[in-house]
């Protein structure tokens, strides 16, 4: 017998049906507007995994996952702002840092949108960004290369290296101000509409209350990389919306099919992975699966294009925008151990 949905599934598709799949190609387009993220601060799901002392949801990670999927597929523009939101709230519900009480509970609400600004600190030993202690806080020095969100996000997960190789994590206001200056919105093949920037830092300081983890840069990238080897939600969520289109052209009934039944094993297998209790175990069939489910939205995509044909070159057709998103994703969370085995798969694994 079957379980009834999570009352955030229930929104979460309700919103992508009503809301960000009827407007997806526009998004695309002109960029997420600042109705979408207002409809996802009052639908609750920017706090589906804070803590409910804190005003949010407490779902479980499935959960998670599954309204992740649906609003990629609806939507990957409008996902991947949100989507930044939940690594500082679920930071913040494991910190003890006076920033929780201050933060926590608007974000859990969604009365504050977090964006992140750390993926930098993964070039290390190349250092983009400085944290240096200063007068009752920390100076930011350096050059955030990505922070999406920009014009639409509250605040910022900021980190960057300070003294002895340790990753400093600070909460900062998402808006220029004295020591930061963010670059024009950039031009991108894919995810153009999610507001990514380049924030130059120069001497912008940050008050030590708002600094929330200080953790040696090993002992981060212990715990950063067996995340990056799940596969994420997102993958899955374009796979499908691509699979849904092509099973309407009669001639790609078959092949729908076919793709399905492999996307939802590897779907299986991948979240299995994800709840397993030790996440160091199994990362080479963590990032095997992530690299099969790569392959198999790159086919389903690819199928939707086929099967469209030429209007699919139109800038309109939503077959088109699902393969550009799935190329970014392919690079989104991307860290050296993912990219060698994703390249080491490409040139030896047969078609999907």
């Amino acid at each position: 017998m079957e379980t009834a949905p999570h009352p955030l599934v229930i929104r979460a598709r309700r919103l992508a049906e009503d809301l960000l799949a009827p407007h997806a190609q526009r998004v695309d387009q002109d960029g997420v507007p600042v109705s979408h993220i207002d409809a996802l601060r009052t639908s609750g799901l920017l706090g589906m995994s804070a803590p409910e002392a804190y005003g949010g949801a407490g779902a479980p990670d499935a959960v998670a996952r599954e309204v992740q999927e649906i609003l990629a597929g609806a939507c990957c523009s409008t996902w991947f702002v949100q989507t930044q939101h939940h690594t500082p709230v679920r930071l913040l519900a494991r910190s003890e840092s006076p920033a929780r009480e201050r933060l926590l509970g608007p974000l859990a609400t969604g009365a504050i949108l977090s964006g992140i600004a750390y993926a930098h600190v993964r070039a290390f030993p190349r250092v983009l960004v400085r944290a240096t202690a200063r007068r009752g806080g920390r100076r930011f020095d350096g050059t955030v290369p990505w922070y999406t969100g920009w014009g639409l996000n509250d605040v910022m997960l900021l980190a960057g290296v300070g003294e002895d190789a340790e990753v400093v994590f600070a909460f900062a206001d998402a808006r220029e101000q004295p020591g930061l200056r963010p670059s024009p919105p950039m031009r991108l093949a894919a995810l153009s509409a999610a507001r990514t920037v380049s924030l130059e830092l120069d001497g912008l300081w940050v008050p030590e209350d708002s600094v929330v983890l200080r953790v040696g840069q090993e002992e981060f990238a212990r715990g950063d990389i067996p995340r990056s080897a799940n596969t994420s939600p997102a993958v899955f969520g374009v796979a499908y919306a691509a699979l849904r289109l092509l099973e309407r052209a009669p001639e790609a009934e078959r092949t729908a099919g076919a793709l399905r039944l492999r996307l939802d094993e590897v779907r299986r297998r991948a979240y299995a992975l994800a709840d397993h209790p030790v996440p160091h175990e199994h990362m080479a069939e963590r990032l095997a699966l992530r690299t099969r489910a790569y392959d198999l939205m790159r086919a389903a995509t690819t199928a939707a294009i086929v099967a469209g044909g030429g209007r699919t070159m139109d800038l309109g057709s939503a077959a088109q925008r699902l393969a550009r998103e799935g190329m970014f994703l392919l690079v989104q969370g991307q860290t050296a151990p993912v990219r060698q085995a994703h390249l080491a798969s490409l040139g030896t694994a047969p078609p999907p």
